[in-house]
């Protein structure tokens, strides 16, 4: 199942040079975690959709959701249909004025830093009610335990009959993945020190999670 993270598909849908795949499946599904809000990307036969859902990996293979059930993407995409989730993680701008190496030849220009995940997959919906209330609270049980620790809120904390009618409104699913493609553009293609001193303006901006990625830099595996 690791090597799904392994794969990198140089000509599908991604400009990816060589010194920006990431291949690291930790950092890889660190970056599903910390930014879990995904777009959803599917062509179907009513045209080009984009959705974005929160979605959580529970397994390299396997991702899981939710939608309204007014959302009619699971009448629009088959579950032999591919679709595309896209994690968009840390990002910033990066002003040529932080390069040291501009002071000795000013041939430097202002670029974007970022990372990125492409979940390629086949969904499959799920209108039982086992599944949504599983789906429901795997979400629930990452997302409230992240915020409020020992007092996050449960399924159970809700009156049944108003959590069956909010149930009754939506429609889980799960995501079958069939690749991984990831990319972390954090100025490899510059020296050391223009990488060192851009990571240090952008930690003195607050862009801390950017400032430490291009201090530990991609993985060369």
């Amino acid at each position: 199942m690791v090597a799904l993270f392994l794969l990198i598909l140089w000509k599908y849908e991604m400009y990816l040079p060589a010194e920006f795949a990431e291949t690291d499946p930790e950092l890889i599904r660190d970056v599903i975690a910390q930014f879990p809000l995904a777009t959803v990307v599917a062509q179907t036969a009513e045209g080009l959709t984009a959705n974005h859902i929160p979605l959580i990996m529970t397994a390299p293979d396997r991702i899981i959701g939710h939608i309204a059930i007014a959302n009619r993407l699971h009448e629009w995409v088959s579950p032999t249909q591919d679709i595309i989730a896209i994690f968009q993680g840390a990002q910033a701008y990066i002003s040529p004025n932080w390069y040291p190496s501009k002071a000795e030849s000013h041939s430097q220009v202002p670029t974007w830093n970022y990372e990125v995940v492409h979940v390629h997959g086949r969904m499959t919906f799920q209108h039982d009610e086992k599944s949504k209330i599983a789906a429901v609270g795997r979400l629930t049980k990452i997302f409230e335990t992240q915020t409020n620790g020992a007092d996050a809120w449960r399924m159970s904390d809700a009156p049944a009959d108003f959590m069956k009618s909010k149930l009754a409104g939506i429609v889980a699913f799960e995501i079958a993945v069939t690749r991984i493609v990831a990319k972390s553009k954090l100025n490899q293609n510059k020296s050391r020190q223009d990488i060192e001193n851009v990571s240090e303006n952008l930690l003195s901006q607050g862009a801390v999670r950017m400032s430490e990625r291009m201090k530990r830099g991609k993985s060369t595996g």
